[in-house]
Parts: structure tokens; sequence; C-alpha cells
């Protein structure tokens, strides 16, 4: 009983180190100032797409609930040819931000490839994270600055992003989302928003249900409900010490002779298709922050197999929150049936678990044949849909052909 108690504790701790581990520390001190963290010369158009030869444009968005969310649009392919084909609004995962769609090589990177494509990119970057941090009221030393959880980007984060690209250009949109940006995506459409503004939607690594996932080190994490304790010993955002953490993942890898020289794959899957040269690239900007009460509401989902809001857990919260004792739940069966939908799954994701994606596709049943496109990739697992280097033929291309078609 001791021993399984002690692999618990170190597979939850390894989670928290895993989302950390190799990340500079993006606060240097609990003095914050949000305006100055991120200059003009450091942001992302200056330093991974115009170094690349392509134009960007740095926009900002303010969501109904205060935060000031960071925008890239990329008009022109690298050749400097107008984008001629409609924009495509790209929504990156949890943990991660719009650098993911960017960080490989332009024949490699989603952002890129769609650019060259013809068709008008824009990048979002979710609050928290490190070009998203500001807010018309509060700072992220503030606990109620990290009061949200994905029932928020979905009802503000989400539409605020959408409405701003389609009154800018005039045109509806394609959406492409990852992970947690599909749960946002099915959140949304599912209680009938932005359906005016889209013209399909993409979803890599499609997240909805997640009782069945087969990552031990998540399902614990889950199942003692870990972050429900840092929550409430004050820890509203999500961000350990990673020079602490580098230095336990050292001694307990010493100490229990693991390998952990890919944590990633311990809780994704076994990614096939990563570029090894390229993580050093990756962990340059990856992972990023979320809130803690964000990955309460995961471990909700895990625990029960529920696609619900937030539960308080106090019934009187409940009823002051939603007007019942219990959260509503999103009912995907309610996303319209005409709605163009491109789901791309792998057979090693062990977020968006084959079994999780099947019952899924079952709330679709009902969809219209000919407006539903599966792809499923058998030896991906969660991260090769974004940092694969052969994601382009695999998935990003039959993605293309997809919206090409509305």
């Amino acid at each position: 009983m001791a021993s399984t108690v002690l692999v618990s504790l170190i597979s939850i701790l390894l989670l928290c180190i895993t989302i950390t581990q190799g990340r500079n520390t993006l606060y240097t001190s609990n003095q914050f100032s949000a305006s100055s963290l991120v200059s003009t010369n450091d942001g992302i158009c200056k330093t991974m797409v115009e170094t690349q030869g392509y134009t960007c444009e740095e926009h900002k968005v303010t969501t109904q609930d205060g935060f000031i969310l960071s925008l890239q649009r990329l008009p022109a392919s690298r050749s400097g040819e107008k984008a001629n084909k409609p924009p495509v609004i790209i929504q990156h995962g949890l943990f991660s931000d719009a650098v993911i769609w960017l960080f490989n090589s332009p024949e490699e990177s989603l952002g890129f490839i769609l650019a060259d494509s013809g068709f008008d990119v824009w990048l979002v970057n979710g609050r928290g994270t490190k070009y998203s941090t500001m807010h018309t009221s509060l700072t992220p030393n503030d606990k109620a600055y990290w009061d949200w959880s994905w029932d928020e980007l979905a009802s503000y984060d989400l539409p605020a992003s959408v409405e701003y690209v389609y009154n800018y250009t005039g045109q509806k949109m394609h959406y492409a989302g990852h992970s947690q940006g599909t749960l946002m995506a099915f959140a949304a459409l599912s209680q009938g928003q932005l359906l005016n503004m889209l013209r399909s939607v993409a979803l890599l690594s499609p997240i909805a249900h997640m009782n069945q996932i087969p990552s031990i080190g998540t399902k614990l994490a889950a199942d003692l409900f870990i972050a429900n304790d840092i929550y409430w010993l004050g820890l509203r955002e999500f961000n350990p010490n990673v020079n602490v953490g580098a230095k336990f993942l050292e001694d307990i890898c010493n100490t229990l002779h693991l390998n952990c020289a890919n944590l990633m794959s311990i809780f994704t899957g076994p990614n096939c298709c990563i570029n090894s040269s390229r993580i050093d690239v990756y962990l340059d900007h990856e992972p990023q922050p979320t809130a803690t009460k964000n990955l309460i509401h995961f471990s909700q989902m895990i625990r029960t197999g529920k696609i619900a809001k937030y539960d308080y857990v106090d019934q009187a919260q409940n009823v002051q929150h939603y007007g019942q004792r219990v959260p509503p739940t999103y009912d995907l069966t309610k996303i319209p049936n005409e709605l163009p939908l491109f789901l791309g799954y792998g057979g090693k994701d062990m977020l968006a678990d084959v079994q999780d994606v099947k019952v899924l596709l079952n709330d679709l049943q009902d969809h219209d044949a000919n407006q539903l496109v599966v792809v499923f990739m058998p030896d991906y697992a969660h991260s090769d849909f974004t940092m694969g280097v052969n994601a382009k033929q695999d998935v990003y291309d039959p993605m293309i052909a997809f919206f090409n078609g509305y």
C-alpha cells in the first residue's frame, strides 16, 4: 500500500515537472509588470515569423471579462503574395501558446503551411500565456486573475477572437484547434455560438470525453484530485518553479533508475514523428502556465466522464453560478449536423484516447455524412499533430483540402 502511494505521488510530481521542465521562469519576481514583459522586439512576429521571411501583424483583442489577448496575423505567403483564401483562426492547446504552430520549419509548421497555401492566418494566444498576460484591471499577481477554467476560454476567449477576425476581415473563417482548443470549440458550438462566423471547423486530438485515458500519471493526478489541494492552498496559477522541479526530477530518476529522457511520452503517448533536434527550441517557448482551476476542471472530466461546466462541489455555489445544484452539461449532439467538421486523432494518443474519441464520434453519429471528415493516424500520439515532421502530408494536407471545399 505504501509503495502504491509513493508511486502515485511520484507520478503526480512527474506530471507537474513534465509541464515545466526546461521552461525559463516567466516572472522574475513577485512584482510583475505585464506591460514590460513582452516588448515589440520580442513578440511572436519579430522572433518567430519575420525571421522566416513572412509578413506578420500583431493584434490585440479584449474579452468581455477583461483579458487582453494577443493575436498574430500572417496575411501573405513567404513569397509575399497576399492571401487569396478566407481567414483561418488557429487555437493552441493546454500549456501551449501560438508558438506551437511555428517552431518547426516553414515546410512543417501549420501556421506557415496555411499562409503558403493562400489562407489569411490568425494565431491566438490564450489568457495567461506569455503574450496574453494583460488585463483591463488585474495582473497575474492577483488571485482573481487566475479564477477561470476552460469554461471561460470557451465563452469569452474564443468568441472574442473569432468576432475580432470576422469584424476585421469582413469574412467568415475556418477554425483549427488542438487539444484544449477542440474542447473550447465543442463547448461553444454545442451552445449555438460562433456559427454565423465559421465556414468549417478542424479539430486535432479532440478532447471531449476523457474518462478512458490510459495515461497512468494523468489519471492518478485526477483521481487524487491533487490540483484541488494546490488551489485551496492558494496557488491559483499552475507554474511550479522550474529550477526546483528539474533538481527534483533528477533525484527521482537517479533514485528509481527511471529513464526520464522523454517525459512527454509518459503523458501524451509515444509521439512517433517529433524532430528531437527541435526540442530545445520548443523548451525555449513552452510549456506555458495555466490556471489551477482549469486543471481541476479537467480532473473533474476524467473522474466523472462528463462534459460539464466547472463543479464548485458546494451546491450553494453551483446554484449561485448556474441556478442549479449540479453544473450544466455540454450536449455535443446539439452541434448542428450541417456544420462541416474535420476530426484528426491518433492511435497512440494517451489524452485524446481512441476509446474516448469513439464516444465522441457516437455523439456525432447523426452528423451529415458529407459534412464530417475523420482522419485516423494509427502511429500518432497527442503532440504529433502540432510538432510532427510528417504532419503536413498526414494531416495538414487533408485538412487544407477540407478547407478548400468550403
